[in-house]
């Protein structure tokens, strides 16, 4: 039985437990605290090399476009989970599929170099510290690692900082809002965490300014109809339709929100061009003034901040939301090497001159949608090569791929340190799901279950979409993407019913058939290509 070293027990550690067991293997799972969760576990005390989320963070994927594929949440979990709920799932997730017993707890990994034999076997040595143990060191056939890219943060070099008496943090640091009662805060960042922060801080703080270089399109988290916004993008369909088209129906979507421009937040590029920020209450604090938006910042003073429009304010504390290094520090530069967040990796998990595909990185990817689905399909297909039910294209294939990857994010999206990591959501999954013969045939489909493959099409891709077929193949996969809708909504079913709703069993089955409600979601998308042919031809 091949042995593999899991390196974290995040979500990425969960699922790749689970898929080692599902292949008839052995993990062995080194975490370094002493639960599982990782960025999703939130402590009062945060560490570096640990991810970390703020008290009253709220996941920005809906719960069915986040879970695991085989795993349906919960229909009374809250659409959109705060972390609280997020660590519950997984903990259901653990408890269901008996991973606990499999993961060394308060273990540090220190090194993983290739073994002696390495050129024969593929096999790899781990070297590791239980708690205040000594090290030790194993050989595995395989290694994992699920340690993720949230954990290093990274702080440019600003102008006086140093003169600056104030309280300064990172956005990593960041815990709760009630320390800054009363202040007058700089949140520098308009990323996910840094409008996040802003967010949770004006409602304590007397003044929050929030500083950006470029801007952003902000993306509310409810779409049409209260409807999870992320369930309705991800559909295949949109996906099919031309770039241009997309790209103008996401702007107007954002638009209609709220007037990007006079709320100065507009950037210059295309909304395909950066990565979005999703958001649901920053218009309405920039309305009431809670949060003021100013360009990026020019210098510090031991008391205030001056901003490159020329605009001076004084500040009592800043937050820098200025994002990650990303960081494998138990490796050595000679087994894959990062440099500005840029990395050399087939489809962002195998370094590509190694003999054997026995070492992987798990979620060292930026995709706009959920990690944990990309997580998973990695770890299936990692395990399916490991086996040798899959195989690796030649070294010349994949530094083509990954150098076309590069041209594509070069062309595709503004340099950044953010975007190096960028793909579509959709994409990256059908890639890695028709590795392993998983990849939904939604022409084989249509024919066996049109019903089935509308949705599947027309609706969101949700991530059981990928165990109706092939290695790993589910029963409950159809039942899970019937029901997707309706657990998703169930959390909002329990206010007041409509009058003209009959209690009556046969009446409520007959309005359900008349207007059923997953019919919604999908309309959507006819919304969006009428709009575009008003804007062509009216």
């Amino acid at each position: 039985m091949k042995r593999v070293a899991i390196i974290g027990a995040g979500c990425s550690g969960l699922t790749a437990i689970k898929c080692c067991l599902d292949e008839g293997m052995e993990p062995v799972c080194f975490e370094r605290e002493a639960d599982i969760g990782g960025l999703w576990n939130y402590s009062d005390n945060p560490k570096i090399g640990k991810g970390s989320v703020y008290r009253n963070c709220v996941i920005n994927t809906s719960k069915e476009m986040m879970a695991f594929s085989d795993f349906p949440p919960p229909e009374e979990f809250p659409t959109f989970m705060p972390h609280k709920y997020v660590l519950k799932y997984f903990r259901m997730y653990a408890d269901n599929f008996g991973l606990l017993k499999y993961i060394r707890f308060q273990t540090s990994v220190t090194k993983v170099v290739p073994a002696e034999d390495y050129e024969d076997t593929g096999r790899w040595r781990v070297t590791f510290t239980p708690g205040a143990g000594e090290p030790t060191t194993d050989t595995f056939d395989g290694v994992l690692i699920c340690t993720g890219h949230h954990t290093y943060p990274h702080l440019p070099k600003f102008r006086g900082l140093e003169n600056f008496t104030g309280t300064n943090m990172h956005s990593h640091s960041y815990r709760d809002n009630k320390e800054f009662e009363g202040k007058r805060v700089l949140v520098v960042g308009i990323g996910n965490s840094g409008v996040d922060i802003a967010v949770d801080l004006s409602h304590t703080a007397s003044q929050v300014y929030l500083s950006t270089r470029r801007g952003a399109w902000v993306v509310s988290r409810k779409g049409f109809w209260g409807y999870p916004a992320d369930a309705i993008a991800n559909s295949r369909f949109l996906f099919t339709l031309p770039k241009s088209v997309l790209q103008w129906s996401v702007e107007k979507m954002c638009s209609f929100n709220f007037d990007h421009e006079a709320y100065g937040v507009k950037p210059s590029q295309r909304c395909f061009e950066t990565h979005p920020t999703i958001n649901d209450e920053l218009p309405f604090r920039i309305m009431m003034g809670a949060v003021q938006v100013r360009p990026d910042v020019h210098e510090f003073t031991d008391s205030s901040v001056s901003f490159v429009d020329g605009t001076t304010e004084q500040i009592d504390a800043v937050v820098f939301a200025t994002g990650y290094e990303y960081k494998i520090h138990f490796l050595d530069d000679s087994v894959t090497k990062i440099e500005d967040n840029r990395t050399c990796l087939y489809k962002y998990m195998f370094p590509p001159h190694l003999e054997h595909p026995t070492l992987g990185i798990v979620g060292m990817v930026q995709a706009i949608g959920a990690i944990m689905p990309i997580s998973e399909i990695q770890c299936r297909w990692y395990t399916r090569l490991i086996t040798g039910q899959c195989k690796l294209p030649s070294y010349s294939e994949m530094i083509n791929d990954i150098e076309d990857k590069r041209d594509w994010m070069n062309s595709t999206y503004v340099s950044s340190r953010r975007h190096t990591l960028q793909t579509f959501w959709i994409d990256y999954m059908d890639q890695i799901a028709e590795k392993i013969g998983a990849r939904p045939n939604l022409v084989k489909l249509f024919v066996e279950d049109p019903y089935l493959a509308a949705r599947c099409y027309f609706g969101p891709c949700l991530p059981s979409q990928y165990r109706l077929d092939g290695p790993g193949k589910w029963n409950g996969a159809k039942r899970s993407i019937q029901g997707a809708i309706s657990r998703c909504m169930k959390p909002s079913h329990k206010g007041i019913q409509p009058a003209n709703v009959v209690r009556s069993k046969t009446r409520r089955l007959s309005i359900e058939i008349q207007v059923p409600s997953f019919i919604k979601p999908y309309f959507v998308v006819f919304v969006l290509c009428f709009l575009f042919i008003c804007v062509l031809f009216v």
